[in-house]
Parts: C-alpha cells; sequence; structure tokens
C-alpha cells in the first residue's frame, strides 16, 4: 500500500470540508481517506490516503483539477504532500 501525506493550512475548516467532499482522495482511486486536524489548530488540516501504487497516488496528487479544488478550498500557501510505502499495519 502507498500512503500519501497532504498537510496545509486553511482558512476555514467548515468550507474546506464542503469542497473536500466533492473531491475526496477515493474519488481519484484511494481505497482509503483520514481527514484530521492539529490540536491547537482546527485550520491546519492532514489528509491521509492509501492507494495501490504510486503511480496511482501521483495521478491524483498532479491533478489539474485537486489544484482547483484546493484553491476554491481556501487552501494557504503549498501543502506538504509525502509519500510512503507501507511497510507494516497492525
Amino acid at each position: 500500500m502507498i500512503v500519501a501525506a497532504i498537510r496545509h493550512a486553511v482558512k476555514d475548516f467548515d468550507n474546506w470540508k464542503a469542497v473536500y467532499d466533492t473531491m475526496p482522495p477515493t474519488s481519484g482511486g484511494a481505497k482509503f481517506a483520514r481527514v484530521n486536524r492539529a490540536v491547537g489548530d482546527p485550520n491546519m488540516v492532514a489528509v491521509v490516503s492509501g492507494f495501490e501504487s504510486v503511480d496511482a497516488a501521483n495521478a491524483f496528487l498532479g491533478s489539474p483539477d485537486l489544484k482547483s479544488k484546493m484553491k476554491e478550498a481556501g487552501v494557504i500557501g503549498e501543502p506538504r504532500i509525502e509519500i510512503y510505502e507501507e511497510v507494516e499495519a497492525i
């Protein structure tokens, strides 16, 4: 399993979530997606998703539609995107 983590600040979580719900990672082939907020800063968001391959993760993460949705959702600055290979799940 390939795990993608996207971390970014948003102007308003509720607005961000409404836009996110129109194009969650599962709409782009992710097997799961988890939305997280930073303790103490509800406008700092981390989305963790699982993909079958690096190519599938990159296809979703590099999508022009995703970039457009992030702008519409009020993402502040450049998101931090990291891709991992899952080694163990307990």
